[in-house]
């Protein structure tokens, strides 16, 4: 086993660490607390990307009332000695799991429309919860019923910190989506309108921040331009990439002396998409990272933002019911090439086939945000629909949910959700 290089103590709060403090912004002023050389191979853990505000109980209300100005708590940053900006840092993710003999369990969330909301708030306006027990790679849940399979574990975020010049640009061009949005809501396409909705983008607060190791006096003044990692950027960041997991090669650019490399936010599984928002399984774990630096890799391969080339371990599914959708709302307007919308008719589709075999549409919103489904862009020329698919592997469930099997239907359970306003 590699040498733990940042290690967490789940049972203590985000900013009181032994170790060291994880950060949730990115800004290339916050110090490096993890040094590694070039060729080096770290083990860094991270605290589930809550910081703990969701725990292993039956209470949806503590979705309902995450703070999200607090997320996501990644570990490092990592200084890899000679890396440069215009380099790009190869990671390959040898090995990650869960936190053993610490923290077995994951969760999943809808989250409601008042706080974040998720790509179907429209239809699943209310927080909800699913806990599920990690038993090595395998995942099931006692709010799931019949559902149990190995998951495809990987880390939602990970990336380096952005120089000075790009931190400026996001912040420009993410406030400019802001002004415009307020000034008219239809001229930002895919968005929820109404009370409450989500907003278009995250702008950066003080409130929450969490900028690792750095003085207190600079964190403060720091933290009103640090970056929010909600959204993936050209560094990387929080691409919520399920075939990241194990085995897989991670090309990043570099923006700043020593790249200060974070990663966090892992997930015991999920499908493509992270449809529910909180949408994968969400844990506390570990990852075994090698690190190299390509000189100058940025020009000499034309590499601008992350690529990456995905690794061979499970699981293999091989039976899938794919379902497809179109550029049609499902209040019937025509969309031109929209493959957003296609892909919410897709997802609404597959949730109203599992209703037919007895789970609710939150479950049925829950297995398509876990399950490692397969989603698609599978056609964006044929005017004016675009055509995405959602294929569900069958070998996720305990029971045939082939088509030839519809009509077997039975109680199982639900979700625990809420319909309080958030406390």
């Amino acid at each position: 086993m590699p040498e733990v290089k940042f290690e967490v103590d789940v049972d203590s709060p985000p900013d009181e660490q032994p170790d060291a403090n994880p950060f949730n912004r990115w800004h290339p002023d916050i110090p490096a607390v993890v040094e590694v050389d070039d060729g080096e191979t770290a083990r860094l853990e991270a605290l589930d990307w809550t910081g703990g505000q969701i725990t292993d109980n039956d209470d949806p209300n503590e979705v309902r009332d995450v703070d999200l100005s607090q997320v996501h708590y990644l570990a490092g940053p990592v200084h890899v000695n000679g890396a440069e900006p215009g380099d790009l840092l190869k990671v390959e993710f040898l090995d990650m799991g869960p936190l053993n003999g610490r923290s077995e369990f994951g969760f999943t969330g809808t989250f409601s429309q008042q706080n974040g909301g998720g790509f179907l708030t429209d239809h699943f306006s209310d927080a909800a919860k699913s806990i599920w027990d990690i038993d090595g790679y395998t995942v099931s849940s006692r709010h799931i019923p019949d559902v149990r399979y190995e998951g495809k574990i990987h880390p939602g975020l990970a990336g380096c910190a952005p120089s000075q010049e790009l931190l400026e640009e996001w912040n420009e061009r993410e406030q400019e989506l802001i002004d415009k949005y307020e000034e008219d809501p239809d001229s930002v396409p895919n968005h929820p309108t109404g009370e409450a909705e989500p907003g278009v983008a995250n702008p950066p607060t003080p409130e929450g921040a969490q900028m690792g190791e750095m003085d207190p006096d600079e964190a403060e003044e720091a933290a009103k331009e640090a970056a929010r990692t909600v959204p993936p950027r050209e560094h990387g960041g929080n691409h919520d990439i399920k075939d990241l997991s194990i085995g897989s090669t991670v090309y990043f650019p570099v923006y700043v002396d020593g790249a200060k490399f974070g990663v966090g936010d892992f997930h015991a599984s999920q499908g493509d998409g992270e449809i529910t928002f909180c949408g994968a399984i969400e844990m506390a774990g570990y990852v075994d990272c090698k690190f190299e630096v390509v000189k100058n890799g940025m020009e000499d391969h034309g590499v601008t933002h992350p690529i990456f080339e995905p690794g061979h371990r499970g699981p293999n599914f091989e039976d899938y019911v794919t379902f497809c959708g179109y550029s049609v709302t499902e209040d019937g307007e025509q969309k031109y090439i929209d493959s957003h919308t296609a892909y919410r008719r897709a997802c609404l589709q597959a949730i109203d086939y599992l209703k037919k075999f007895g789970y609710t549409g939150q479950q049925a919103l829950h297995i398509l945000g876990t399950v490692p489904v397969e989603g698609r862009q599978s056609g964006v020329v044929d005017v004016p629909n675009a055509c995405s698919t959602l294929a569900l592997p069958t070998g996720a469930f305990e029971f045939d949910i082939s088509p030839g099997s519809l009509g077997n239907a039975e109680d199982r359970g639900d979700l625990v959700v809420t319909d309080e306003p958030l406390g």
